[in-house]
């Protein structure tokens, strides 16, 4: 189970996305999102790597295709960015896809596209 240790965890990776939208707003590319995103990890200490190549594996055989994060925080947390209108089942459907694929347990949905920063925890265990 995600334990509560993750929860603060997406906590800190919140904070600092709240952060960027205070400063930049709605409006801009994802690609600027996610740059300014890297800088603010970094001045919180939120260990991260960023367009993390992951292994994708079918019936429990790796595929050549790899999935490419847009972060990977803390060393297991997947955080993908968004510049659009809303949050919908597909960007969820998407998140729930690469937690299987990957093995991971928790990822992260950041929307810096409206007016208000949307937010979401996907979690899928084992």
């Amino acid at each position: 189970m995600v334990d509560l240790l993750k929860k603060d965890k997406s906590y800190q990776i919140f904070g600092a996305a709240i952060e960027v939208h205070k400063d930049l707003g709605h409006g801009f590319l994802e690609a600027v999102y996610q740059e300014a995103l890297a800088i603010e990890f970094r001045k919180q200490k939120i260990p991260f790597e960023r367009e993390k190549q992951l292994s994708v594996f079918y019936k429990g055989t790796e595929l050549h295709k790899k999935y490419r994060a847009d972060f990977i925080c803390f060393g297991n947390i997947i955080v993908e960015t968004k510049a659009i209108k809303n949050i919908s089942n597909i960007e969820v459907s998407q998140a729930i896809n690469y937690l299987k694929a990957t093995g991971h347990e928790l990822a992260l949905l950041i929307n810096f596209g409206s007016n208000i920063l949307q937010k979401k925890r996907v979690v899928l265990t084992k």
